[in-house]
């Protein structure tokens, strides 16, 4: 009796080998549940029509002829293969950055700082990191028919699409390009060939007149990497120092980092309003921050609860009951937030909800001691 080795084992398990190297998780079975059901949701998602690069590439088409081709995704799934074995890393030894600056007018770099708040990977920089984005960029106009990427080229720039309309074709191994999604005035493009070191997976074609902004490889590796890279390692490390969140598996407590963003206020800003309906939950990076309710039946009657510092959570009553804020959050001097939104909330916190849910009978507790009631805190809708 022959045993045969079915097509895509071996990358397969190599993958996840290096998964389980990485996460060192305690309990091998329960990593392994979590990683191949988190790849088959990848792969049923992929398999849909969906949008590519942050939401701006519309995988639908116009005709039969404009569709993937069948081995398109498989082909995808061989560059994921190539580029997750070689991701950049910010501890091994780097050349030497120097700055690059590209003169811009005040409306140029006006529009550019515009186009940059919609861009996910220039969420995790920090203001002297955005200033050195903002100055090496450098604008790039096209006019139709201009190949802005090729496949199978190097990578040179990461793109910001400021203005016009691209296509994007793929051409499987030994077929002709096909036509898989396009880019409508939004967007950005061209990240993994420089994250990787991995030759361009598709060739973008512009198809109207349009402005792009681009950035450098050098640049890019040292301040878009590189900060991405340490966001990770400061969330970890603050996760770490939150009691509730031991009950979560290393590499569990990895996608909770990877899905949190940084918000700063200022001494007397509101974090968050008692009433208001809730979207997001907060650990607190440094600073302090005053927790206040409002008697609902005296709104005179305003009673400071408790006070907040580093390490500590808040903004999950309202998630886990489904009810508008019960608390204002006001920051006591500046005051980092990381925040994590009510879908990454629901998705990557379920083991913690119990524990969260054993800290109502003492938010109750306090409610009676200062208004005479609990308020409806703590109380689930139906």
């Amino acid at each position: 009796m022959s045993i045969s080795v079915p097509q895509g084992l071996r990358p397969l398990l190599e993958e996840f080998t290096i998964a389980v190297m990485r996460a060192k998780p305690t309990n091998l079975v329960a990593f392994a549940a979590s990683y191949f059901t988190q790849l088959n949701t990848e792969k049923m998602d992929a398999e849909m029509p969906s949008t590519l690069s942050q939401g701006n590439v519309e995988m639908e088409s116009e005709g039969e002829d404009e569709a993937p081709p069948p081995n398109y995704f498989k082909n995808m799934a061989r560059r994921r293969q190539s580029v997750f074995g070689e991701s950049y890393d910010p501890t091994a030894p780097q050349e030497p950055f120097e700055k690059v600056v590209h003169p811009k007018t005040e409306e140029q770099r006006q529009r550019l700082q515009t186009v940059m708040k919609a861009i996910f990977l220039f969420r995790a920089l920090d203001s002297e990191q955005e200033v050195d984005i903002l100055n090496a960029m450098f604008e790039r106009k096209v006019t139709p028919d201009d190949h802005i990427i090729d496949q199978g080229d190097d990578g040179d720039n990461f793109y910001v699409i400021d203005s016009g309309k691209y296509n994007i074709f793929v051409a499987p191994k030994g077929e002709e390009p096909k036509l898989v999604g396009n880019y409508d005035n939004q967007g950005s493009f061209g990240e993994l060939a420089l994250m990787y070191n991995t030759p361009r997976a598709a060739t973008i074609v512009a198809t109207t007149e349009g402005v792009l902004w681009a950035l450098d490889r050098k640049t890019f590796r040292t301040i878009i990497c590189d900060s991405a890279s340490r966001k990770r390692q400061m969330y970890q490390e603050l996760l770490e120092s939150v009691p509730m969140l031991s009950t979560l598996e290393p590499y569990e407590r990895l996608n909770v980092a990877d899905a949190l963003e940084r918000r700063s206020y200022s001494k007397g800003d509101i974090v968050i309003r008692q009433g208001d309906k809730a979207e997001s939950f907060f650990f607190i990076e440094c600073g302090s921050a005053s927790v206040s309710m409002t008697d609902m039946n005296d709104p005179s009657k305003v009673v400071e609860i408790s006070t907040l510092t580093k390490g500590q959570y808040f903004g999950e009553l309202a998630l886990l009951t489904n009810k508008p804020r019960a608390a204002t959050i006001t920051a006591i001097e500046d005051v980092l937030c990381a925040e994590l939104d009510v879908k990454a909330f629901e998705r990557l916190l379920g083991p913690c909800k119990e524990i969260m849910k054993r800290n109502f009978e003492l938010y109750k507790q306090q409610l009676h001691e200062l208004f005479g009631s609990s308020l409806g805190i703590g109380d689930e809708e139906s």
